[in-house]
């Protein structure tokens, strides 16, 4: 995916997730508030995470310097020890969505321990006219798993409190 498909993706993931987590039964300025709140509390972190793995162009190789499961685990622990930049993970991990699903190379996910890239043949090249309307529908699909998992699962606001706990634990 291009630059432009993960902030498209983070900012929908941003709006989607707010409501999601703020899950307003009635409409009221207090819920759209409170919603609104949510938002804003995530679209930043989101979308610096979503452009952190390809600061990796600067330096390294591309998608696998900073796209494998070594700094999605750093980034997604980073909260715990430092209480800050708590939502970042989620951008990282839907950078690495997109580049697996909506790309045609993927990523090195164990990457130093192999360079082998993984990802799925079904995706478009980053120039192709296809790329943000696949964006969107990977979003969708992200929005629907977060949605379940945190009406089915557990809730999405104690995760950081489940990861310490495993952690610390």
């Amino acid at each position: 995916m291009n630059k432009e498909g993960h902030v498209l993706n983070a900012a929908l993931l941003s709006v989607g997730l707010g409501v999601v987590l703020v899950w307003p039964t009635t409409l009221t300025v207090a819920t759209v508030l409170e919603t609104l709140e949510m938002v804003a509390r995530l679209t930043v972190p989101i979308v610096l995470g979503a452009l952190f793995p390809d600061v990796d162009t600067a330096f390294g190789r591309h998608r696998k310097t900073l796209h494998n499961v070594f700094v999605l685990g750093v980034v997604a622990a980073y909260p715990i020890f430092f209480d800050n930049l708590r939502f970042v993970w989620i951008g990282v991990a839907t950078h690495y969505l997109l580049d697996v699903v909506g790309s045609r190379r993927g990523i090195a996910f164990f990457y130093p321990l192999t360079s082998q890239e993984w990802g799925l043949p079904l995706g478009v090249t980053t120039s192709s006219k296809y790329a943000n309307p696949v964006t969107v529908v990977v979003t969708i699909l992200e929005l629907a798993a977060l949605g379940a998992v945190n009406v089915y699962v557990m809730p999405l606001a104690s995760v950081d409190g489940a990861m310490s706990a495993m952690l610390l634990g």
